[in-house]
């Protein structure tokens, strides 16, 4: 497996924690009645911030985690993998990784500048895989 499918491969693994550090608080803030329904209607009681901000995060990596995907599988079916692109491939895992508690704290402006490293990091991958 090149470099930038095993960091693909654990930035999945780190999507399912993150789902479980979001799941189990918002499960105990709105309770199994909200939660278990179809959610028609909004919940009686709001998330705490920080459980909110862990569900913002969650789905802010689902949307990176796409452009990631297109990179990893790019730079790898087209055997462009380099010591740069692994590189990236980890920058991006390291950031995703440093996010989640930025954002959960409400770092302010080290949460955007975390994203935008994992988001240059990509950019660097689908380029590489250009040239």
């Amino acid at each position: 497996m090149t470099p930038e499918l095993t960091a693909l491969t654990l930035a999945a693994l780190l999507q399912v924690v993150q789902y479980l550090l979001y799941a189990v608080p918002a499960n105990l803030e709105l309770g199994p009645g909200y939660t278990m329904s179809a959610r028609d209607r909004e919940p009686s009681k709001q998330m705490s911030d920080g459980t909110a901000r862990l569900g913002r995060a969650l789905a802010n990596h689902f949307e990176g985690l796409i452009l990631f995907t297109i990179a990893c599988v790019t730079v790898t079916l087209s055997d462009q993998s380099t010591p740069v692109t692994a590189a990236c491939a980890y920058t991006y895992l390291a950031a995703r990784v440093v996010y989640i508690p930025a954002y959960y704290l409400g770092l302010r402006p080290w949460r955007s500048l975390i994203w935008a490293v994992g988001f240059l990091a990509t950019l660097l991958m689908l380029l590489a895989a250009l040239v």
